[in-house]
């Protein structure tokens, strides 16, 4: 039976239900959260409350009356149209499609009628794509007086004694790493159209395309490394294991991503660890644009090594804390949808990195000052655990890296760039939905390096990839980087 001195105190029944309400408060954030992650509106569109679509920062002198606009009235009257009325327009097919003409005559003779015209109807038609064989036939010539035999020399394929050419070997390497295709599909395709291609031919195409491609890969790995302005970031990739069969391994593709000259490298790595990105970064000098991962910090902390942090990952803890706490949410993300407008504009009007530079020093720098302050002050008023308190904290955490954007005109606001790079990454992984082995993924590597790299230079995938793995066997090593999609595209391109 409990006694007198074994009941709890009014103090400690007081501290226990401070710390069951705060418990409950966290729990109902979460709950919140995971009910917008699974049945909410996923994108992060910020829409300001009432009528106030701009934030008063307290930068103006003082407050003015919007003036009146001019205004006139304008009267007339117009016939309303009925649907039947308006028949859409149809755009003409494309001129450039072949034409297979098709003549139908009247079923009555027409013989003496003299023909006054044509009726053309076009219809747009499709059929699947078809194998075809290239027969090299190369007559043998006897020397005269029995001194030997001459026959034309094969041109270099891609595969040494191998029968895929360019175009098969570029298709199934489309397929798989634009279109996310998985080879056992493309297999089945392959069949329908009458050739049966065993898996394990195809993996080992895929391979043998791997190390055709190899030396261009590092070339490209020199090019990236060899800026002063990098993104980096990382996604994951699960790889099954060869000795544990059934199960899988979540390994990662870390992106670099050069904004000035649009060229984008992958590097996989078995784990998020920060051997892969810190030995591959270890001569770099210059600024490295990231989010909050520590394992940027570390690197940022480098001597030469400038840190820039992402405004767009900042707010997104803000746009997680809506619910919850609106009004300090509302007040940041206005306050980072100002700061944006400033980067809409310089882009708008087609701005030198010297005037971005000197309007975000005008602009841009008295918001993130009173941002900065607000901060200060709201970070005392919160609950370090709750979601606007981490929102608050991770901010303020990378305050320095954040507020580095200003420091010179060539730099984003945000990591958006390279978080647009790896979206293809995210594609792949609902249709293939892991790597073969470690090797495997590092082969994607590869391929979503100049893939990607091609698309931010309007470059066709599938014309770039035929074209360089028809040319790399033969060209000369120290000429190389002709064959990088930028370069490609100036000195190539049809």
């Amino acid at each position: 039976m409990e006694t007198a001195d074994q009941k709890p105190t009014y103090e400690e029944l007081l501290a226990q239900n401070t710390t069951l309400q705060l418990e409950v408060f966290q729990l109902k954030e979460k709950l919140s959260l995971f009910e917008r992650l699974l049945f909410g509106q996923k994108r992060e569109r910020f829409v300001p409350q009432g009528d106030n679509r701009q934030l008063d920062l307290g930068l103006a002198a003082g407050k003015k009356e919007p003036l009146p606009e001019p205004t006139e009235q304008i009267h007339y009257t117009r016939r309303k149209q009925s649907k039947s009325q308006t028949p859409p327009i149809r755009q003409p097919l494309p001129p450039h499609l072949p034409r297979k003409d098709i003549v139908i005559e009247p079923q009555e003779d027409v013989s003496g009628m003299k023909m006054i015209g044509e009726e053309i109807t076009e219809e747009l038609e499709y059929e699947p794509g078809k194998f075809y064989v290239n027969r090299y036939i190369r007559p043998k010539y006897a020397r005269p007086d029995e001194e030997g035999v001459v026959i034309g020399q094969l041109p270099s394929r891609p595969i040494e004694k191998g029968i895929p050419g360019t175009g098969l070997l570029s298709h199934i390497l489309i397929s798989k790493f634009v279109d996310h295709l998985p080879l056992y599909r493309q297999r089945k395709q392959f069949k329908r159209l009458g050739v049966d291609i065993p898996d394990s031919t195809l993996v080992g195409w895929v391979k043998a395309g791997y190390e055709l491609l190899m030396p261009l890969y590092e070339v490209h790995l020199y090019r990236v490394l060899n800026k002063d302005y990098l993104m980096i970031d990382e996604t994951p990739i699960e790889v099954l294991e060869d000795n544990l069969p059934g199960k899988s391994h979540s390994g990662y593709f870390w992106v670099y991503y050069d904004p000035l000259e649009w060229q984008v490298y992958f590097d996989y790595q078995p784990n998020r660890g920060r051997d892969g990105p810190s030995e591959l970064l270890s001569t770099f000098q210059g600024y490295l644009q990231s989010d909050g991962y520590n394992v940027y910090d570390d690197i940022s902390s480098r001597k030469g090594i400038i840190g820039v942090g992402c405004f767009a990952h900042a707010r997104r803890y803000f746009d997680q804390a809506k619910e919850s706490d609106p009004v300090r949410s509302e007040w940041m993300l206005l306050a980072i949808q100002q700061l944006y407008r400033i980067e809409r504009q310089a882009r708008e009007e087609g701005m030198s990195f010297q005037e971005r530079y000197r309007l975000r020093q005008e602009r841009s720098q008295p918001i993130l000052n009173t941002i900065k302050k607000w901060l200060d002050q709201e970070c005392l008023q919160v609950l370090p655990k709750s979601l606007m308190g981490k929102a608050i904290g991770y901010i303020l955490n990378q305050w320095p890296k954040l507020q580095n954007y200003l420091l010179d005109g060539r730099l984003e606001i945000d990591n958006n760039l390279v978080e647009n790079a790896i979206r293809p990454v995210a594609l792949g992984r609902k249709n293939y939905l892991f790597a073969g082995s470690h090797e495997g993924a590092k082969r994607a590597a590869l391929i979503y390096s100049l893939v990607a790299t091609a698309k931010l230079h309007e470059v066709e995938p599938f014309e770039y990839l035929k074209d360089i793995i028809g040319r790399i066997s033969d060209y000369p090593y120290q000429q190389i980087t002709d064959l990088l999609p930028a370069n490609w595209k100036i000195k190539f391109k049809k």
